[in-house]
């Protein structure tokens, strides 16, 4: 086998519409398709990431819970590279998204913070 890259991070939601907000209009990704699955009641948008990596955004009638715990087994955090962390947080902000405060890598020196998503999944900002 040869991986080559990420294809798409799927996320399932709770509420679609808060969802669709906050991923198209907070932070900014591109609506590339959207569609509406009947016979799952379920709803599957396409979100371009700087026109290369793509986030499939889902619904389902009755989703459970999400474990919060940032140490549990599984997929621990949605990572996105910015250039500028202070005007992303600002702009965040703007939005009334509670974001923590910014930190500095130890290895890398980076700046880095962390947000959530309506249904609190993890998100980092990393500034490259």
């Amino acid at each position: 086998m040869n991986v080559k890259k990420i294809h798409h991070i799927a996320v399932i939601c709770s509420n679609y519409e808060v969802s669709k907000d906050f991923y198209v209009r907070v932070l900014g990704l591109t609506p590339l398709r959207e569609v509406y699955r009947e016979e799952r009641d379920s709803y599957k948008l396409d979100l371009v990431v700087n026109g290369q990596y793509q986030i499939e955004l889902f619904s389902f009638p009755t989703p459970p819970a999400r474990v919060n715990d940032p140490e549990a087994a599984g997929l621990r955090h949605l990572a996105f590279e910015i250039e500028n962390i202070e005007e992303a947080v600002q702009q965040l902000k703007d939005m009334q998204v509670k974001v923590e405060d910014i930190r500095i890598d130890p290895w890398t020196q980076k700046k880095f913070t962390f947000f959530s998503d309506p249904d609190g999944l993890p998100i980092e900002l990393y500034e490259c």
